[in-house]
């Protein structure tokens, strides 16, 4: 990347930064006459007390931001609405790092309930359920698209596996409610598998590129949909209001329509509607979009300039990069060409990384919770769309496309327990401490194969000293006897067939019929001083009583290299 692209690069950012809270909701542009076409501040009167709100929207794609700016300014005027009821599903805050995310709704009052899959960056309304006022539940990311595709069919519940032996599941834990006994359970016991239910949204919100005259929505040039489609289309069944923010006004396309004019209530043109974080769609990045071809080398410097620059992703050190390497290398051996493949944000992006830069990306078709389908996952800020996505999706059709096809999926961890159980939904006491299990249920419902990434010990020292992984100073377990709360059951993934995976920096374990099992131990690492003596997680050796030592270029990264493996 030259010297002119990333000055550029920086004028871009440090312009995104001077004017990241500027709107103004009153903002209409002049000469239009069809009424659907309304400021800000006018869309959100039609949003009244008691109502059900839907936004859409992940990270920082997509966001409703000029929606949320315009209610926050109404309820500080009025005190209206208030006692919401308000649904996401992808994670729409900030953890109060930036302004324009649903945490602009901080204010006692103004939601009553808030239901969710991704929990842990909606910092302000964590801490409203901290202080006890706020009621919060938690669903699986993909049973809530479906569940708005119910209502858009009259339908108010969905009974599905998703969830069953994990802490949603009643007979294991308290189903929905974050906080025990503070509100109804949204989950329920059907048979062997779960009900889940919705409260009937009427009011629909999101963000698209642009409107026609007459009203009709349009995706082009959209990084992502997400939900948009579907909870419109639930929020019109169920007689309620459908708000779009858009960015301009263009003419009438038949074919290009993607939500019709009869759908929709408001329509909000406002230059500050963004295709993703810091870029509007007025300037929007083609590497985002549906069927893109940019250079995927030079779109992949840039966007790993801006991460970089904002420290939105963490600089991954030399245990960490090994850990990575040896869990890229653990892919190569089970998923073939020809996979489709899901990535999780944090450990499991740096595989992706692996995966671009071995040219074996090339050879699977990468599904992002959001709707991204082909192409490289984004990372960092832009977490939740795809660089060059051969096809832009709503979330309720990728989820679908994974319950049939996903092969594998790469996931996180904080947790992992002698039952194969993992825990990514629970870091500590409280809502505060809660994160939510997000797309995970899902992913763990169809996968075929899942592969789950942590480190090995929370706060150790390790190093790598002469092609050897070394634990100068061991840290907090995260491999126990039990999890603190089941986000995947290791006892379900038996039961329905599927291989599960687990690697860490001392090696990697397999969920097997007779127990998790070291399968791999990285070259230094001393099984029996290393992991025995520091694992209170009972596990068990191969049959063989030999564990395959994980090769030294893993560690070293010297001279290694992705290839398929059989």
């Amino acid at each position: 990347m030259n010297i002119f692209t990333k000055a550029g690069l920086l004028f871009h950012i440090v312009r995104w930064r001077l004017t990241w809270d500027r709107h103004d909701s009153n903002y209409k542009p002049a000469g239009v006459t069809n009424p659907k076409f309304m400021s800000a501040a006018e869309a959100v009167e039609l949003i009244q007390d008691g109502d059900c709100v839907f936004s859409s929207g992940m990270a920082a794609n997509a966001r409703c931001s000029i929606f949320f700016w315009a209610l926050k300014e109404r309820f500080l005027a009025t005190q209206h609405p208030r006692d919401l009821t308000w649904i996401t599903v992808g994670a729409q805050g900030s953890r109060g790092r930036t302004p324009g995310t649903l945490e602009e709704l901080d204010f006692e009052g103004i939601i009553k309930r808030w239901i969710g899959g991704h929990l842990e960056t909606f910092k302000a309304q964590l801490r409203l359920g901290q202080a006890g006022k706020l009621e919060i539940h938690r669903l699986p990311q993909g049973v809530e698209t479906f569940l708005l595709e119910a209502q858009a069919r009259g339908e108010d519940c969905l009974i599905t596996s998703a969830g069953v032996g994990t802490t949603m599941d009643p007979r294991v834990d308290r189903g929905s409610p974050v906080v025990k006994g503070v509100g109804e359970s949204l989950i329920t016991v059907a048979g062997e598998q779960l009900r889940y239910c919705l409260p009937k949204i009427n009011v629909a919100m999101f963000v698209a590129g642009y409107a026609d005259e007459e009203g009709n929505i349009y995706k082009k040039h959209m990084s992502c949909v997400t939900e948009s489609y579907e909870s419109a289309l639930a929020a019109k069944k169920n007689n309620g209001k459908v708000m779009v923010g858009v960015c301009s006004i263009v003419p009438k396309n038949e074919k290009e329509i993607f939500l019709p004019a009869d759908k929709v209530d408001a329509v909000v043109v406002n230059p500050v509607v963004e295709q993703t974080g810091s870029i509007p769609f007025t300037r929007y990045w083609p590497m985002f979009t549906e069927g893109a071809n940019e250079d995927i080398d030079d779109a992949v410097e840039r966007l790993k300039f801006v991460n970089n620059f904002l420290k939105i992703t963490p600089v991954r050190k030399e245990v960490e990069c090994a850990l990575a390497r040896m869990t890229a290398n653990l892919f190569t051996k089970v998923a073939r060409p020809g996979s489709y493949v899901n990535i999780g944000v944090g450990l499991p992006e740096e595989v992706s990384r692996l995966l671009y830069e071995g040219g074996l990306y090339k050879d699977v078709t990468f599904v992002v919770e959001t709707g991204a389908l082909g192409g490289l996952p984004a990372m960092g800020i832009f977490f939740g769309s795809a660089i060059n996505p051969e096809k832009i999706m709503t979330s309720a059709q990728i989820f679908h496309l994974c319950y049939e096809k996903l092969d594998v999926t790469v996931l996180g961890l904080l947790q992992a327990d002698c039952e194969g159980n993992i825990n990514v939904s629970k870091r500590g006491e409280g809502p505060i401490n809660y994160v939510g299990g997000g797309g995970l249920p899902d992913l763990a419902a169809s996968a075929k194969t899942m592969i789950f990434v942590g480190s090995w010990m929370a706060n150790a020292d390790l190093r790598i000293e002469d092609g050897k992984m070394k634990i100068v100073k061991p840290g907090i377990p995260k491999f126990v006897p039990q999890v603190d709360e089941i986000t995947c059951s290791g006892s379900q993934a038996l039961k329905l067939g599927k291989r599960a995976y687990y690697c860490t920096n001392v090696g990697i374990f397999q969920l097997t019929r007779r127990g998790m099992e070291l399968i791999e131990v990285m070259p230094g690492v001393d099984i029996q001083n290393d992991i025995v003596a520091q694992c209170p997680m009972r596990f068990v050796l191969p049959e063989s009583g030999q564990v395959p030592v994980v090769p030294e270029n893993i560690v070293t990264g010297e001279g290694f290299k992705l290839s398929w493996q059989k």
